[in-house]
Parts: C-alpha cells; structure tokens; sequence
C-alpha cells in the first residue's frame, strides 16, 4: 500500500530513520519522453545525511538546473567521501519497446538497486507501482518531495539522464536534444515528422510510430 504524503514543505529523513537497516530511496527519470533511455538511481544514507547535503535535496522538478546540478556533484562527492551510497541503472529505448515504459521503469530500478555497493533491507519507490525489486518495497506517493533518499534518487536520475541526452545530441544535432531531452515538445515533434526516428526514438510511442508510417 502507498504511504500518504506528510505536510511538509521539504524531504527529511523521518521514513529512513523510521526503519532498521539501510534505506534506499529510488526514483526515475524519463518515462514521458519520446527518445532516451529511461534512468533510475538508489540512494542510500548510511547514516543521517551531512547538514549541508541535506539542504541542497529536494524534489528535482522543483530546483532549476543549476540547482540540479550542484545537488548532483555534491552527492557524488558525499559518495567519494562513503556519507552516500548510490547506484544508476537505466533501460534503452530498444527495452523500453519491448516491454513497455512502465516494465523497463521496473528493470531501470532493479539495475540501480543492484549496483548500490550494499543491499538494503528497503526500498522506497517513488509512485504508487512497485517494481520487483531484490528487497521488500514501500511505494511513496510524491517521495521525492517527502524522503531525502528519493529527493537524491530524483537529481541523480534526472542529471545523468540529462548529460545522457546531451550527448545524444552532439550525435543527432537535427533533432534538438539537449534542449528537450526527448520530451515531445513542438520542436521535437516537427523534426520527427521531417527526419524521420532516430534508432533512439521509443517505439509504441505513438508520433513515433506514425513517423514510421509516414516514411514507410
């Protein structure tokens, strides 16, 4: 069952610290665009997050990407230093086609769990769909708001994937991806019915699939 959100006007630690054991907090990144892989990030505190750290995280739609991006650097600093543990997993567009976004979402977290350094007894997800994942699952509706483990969950998965479709773009120039990121913007869209998909398009995306048609 879907924990309800708390009042609160930013995340805290009061889930994680809540339970025994080490807590992951996991979020995704990219399941509404209409090219990219979709990413997915566990963050683990082993202890209570540093102050400073602390007062950077917050749900990543509500920070600029500024903000996002010094949150990021200082969480992989945090990691360097062994105050945070985080894994990345992510789910190509090929396995977003074959499997639906919500399936590959599911195997992006699955990934990112596995490759935290340390297996934790928890995991809070946020949304209310909870994957299968190597440890029990409590979903969190609007986590990255309310867990400062998804809130860092939330940045990493949405910078990594933000660097990942930048370099898409350097490959791709047409198509405008480090400025969307694969969202269907009108931009975006206009050049998919003029050039066509690129390999990294989704398939079952339906203006994909109609710029298919549309060349065929």
């Amino acid at each position: 069952m879907a924990a309800k959100p708390r009042p609160t006007t930013r995340p805290d630690f009061a889930l994680e610290a809540a339970h025994d054991g080490p807590v992951a907090g996991v979020d995704e990144a990219g399941r509404g665009p209409l090219a990219g892989p979709v990413l997915a990030a566990a963050v683990i505190f082993p202890g209570h997050p540093p102050a400073e750290l602390a007062a950077l995280l917050d749900d990543s739609k509500r920070l600029d990407a500024n903000r996002r991006e010094i949150a990021h650097d200082a969480l992989l600093a945090a990691r360097a230093e062994g105050t945070v543990l985080i894994g990345v997993g992510a789910a190509s567009a090929a396995e977003i086609g074959a499997l639906n976004i919500l399936r590959a979402t599911h195997l992006a977290m699955l990934r990112a769990v596995s490759r935290l350094p340390l297996p934790p007894a928890l995991a809070l997800v946020d949304g209310n769909a909870p994957p299968r994942l190597s440890c029990p699952v409590r979903c969190v509706v609007g986590g990255d708001g309310l867990s400062l483990s998804i809130a860092a969950a939330s940045i990493m998965a949405k910078v990594v994937r933000d660097r990942a479709m930048a370099r898409l773009g350097a490959r791709w120039p047409d198509y405008g991806f480090a400025r969307h990121a694969g969202y269907p913007t009108p931009a975006h869209r206009a050049a998919l019915a003029r050039l066509g998909p690129t390999p990294h398009h989704r398939r079952g995306f339906s203006p994909v699939d109609q710029a298919v048609l549309a060349l065929s």
